[in-house]
C-alpha cells in the first residue's frame, strides 16, 4: 500500500494547526480562566483565614475584656460591700452616740430638774422652819427669833476652842479693813452693840466690823475676815439633815426616827 506524504504531511500540519488553535483559543483561555479561578479561590480562602483569625482575635479580646469586666464587677461588688457595711457601721455608731447623746441630756435635764426641786423644797422648808420657829417663839416667849440668833452666835463666839479663836483673833486684828458681818435680817442696834461686846471681850481688842444684810443667808450671821470665817444659821442644820436623808435614800434604808429636839 502506497503512502501518501502529502496527504500525511497535511494532516500533521492540520493537527498541529488544530493544537495551536485549541491552544492559543480555547485551551490558553481556560488555563487563565482556570488560574484566574484559582487565584480567586485562593484570595478568598485568604481573605476568609483573615477573617477567621481577626474574629478569633475578637473573640479573645471580648473574652478578655469580659473577664476584665468581670474581675471589675467582682472588685467593685466587694468595694461596695465594704463601702456599705462601713456605712451601716457608721450610721450605727452615730445613732448610739446620738441615743448616748439624748440619754445624756435627758439625764442632765433630769439632774438639773431633781436639783431645781430641791433647792425649792429646800427653801420652803427653811421658810416654814423659819417662819414656825418664829411663831413658837413669839407665842412662848418675849423674844424674837432675830434676837434668840443674835445670842446663839454671841454664845459660839465666846465658847470658840484656842486654835480657831486664835486664827480667827489674827485674821480680825490684822485686816486692813473692817471685817464683814453678815446677817438674813437687820440686826437692831441694841444687837450690833451685844455682838460688838462680844468681840471686843473674846478677843481683847477693839474690833472694826461693817454689817451688811442678805436675805439668802437665810436665818442666820455670818462673819468673815482674811478667809478665817465663824458662823450659825438654820441652813446649817437643814444642810445636815439633807446630808442625812440622802445618805439614808442612796442607801435603800429606812429612816430611824426622829427624836426631839432640845
Amino acid at each position: 500500500m502506497l503512502i501518501d506524504w502529502f496527504t500525511v504531511i497535511a494532516q500533521m500540519l492540520n493537527f498541529l494547526i488544530l493544537v495551536w488553535l485549541l491552544k492559543h483559543f480555547l485551551y490558553q483561555p481556560i488555563l487563565n480562566a482556570i488560574d484566574t479561578r484559582e487565584k480567586g479561590i485562593a484570595s478568598k480562602l485568604a481573605d476568609a483565614e483573615a477573617k477567621e483569625a481577626d474574629a478569633h482575635k475578637q473573640q479573645e479580646d471580648f473574652e478578655s475584656k469580659n473577664k476584665t469586666f468581670d474581675e471589675q464587677r467582682a472588685a467593685l461588688m466587694t468595694k461596695a460591700d465594704s463601702d456599705a457595711k462601713a456605712e451601716h457601721d457608721r450610721l450605727i455608731g452615730d445613732a448610739h452616740k446620738e441615743a448616748d447623746g439624748v440619754r445624756a441630756s435627758e439625764a442632765a435635764a433630769l439632774k438639773d430638774d431633781q436639783a431645781h426641786q430641791t433647792v425649792a423644797i429646800r427653801r420652803m422648808a427653811q421658810d416654814q422652819v423659819f417662819a414656825i420657829t418664829k411663831k413658837t417663839l413669839a407665842d412662848l416667849a418675849t423674844v424674837t427669833l432675830e434676837e434668840r440668833i443674835g445670842e446663839v452666835f454671841t454664845r459660839r463666839l465666846r465658847e470658840m476652842n484656842a486654835k480657831d479663836k486664835e486664827e480667827m483673833g489674827a485674821a480680825l486684828k490684822s485686816s486692813p479693813e473692817a471685817s464683814l458681818l453678815r446677817s438674813a435680817f437687820n440686826l437692831p442696834d441694841q444687837q450690833r452693840a451685844a455682838i460688838q461686846n462680844a468681840l471686843n471681850e473674846t478677843f481683847s481688842a477693839v474690833i472694826r466690823v461693817r454689817y451688811e444684810t442678805d436675805a439668802n443667808a437665810i436665818s442666820g450671821i455670818e462673819l468673815t475676815a482674811q478667809g478665817q470665817k465663824l458662823s450659825w444659821s438654820i441652813s446649817s442644820y437643814l444642810d445636815s439633815f439633807d446630808r442625812s436623808l440622802a445618805e439614808l435614800t442612796s442607801q435603800g434604808t429606812k429612816p430611824a426616827p426622829v427624836t426631839e429636839a432640845k
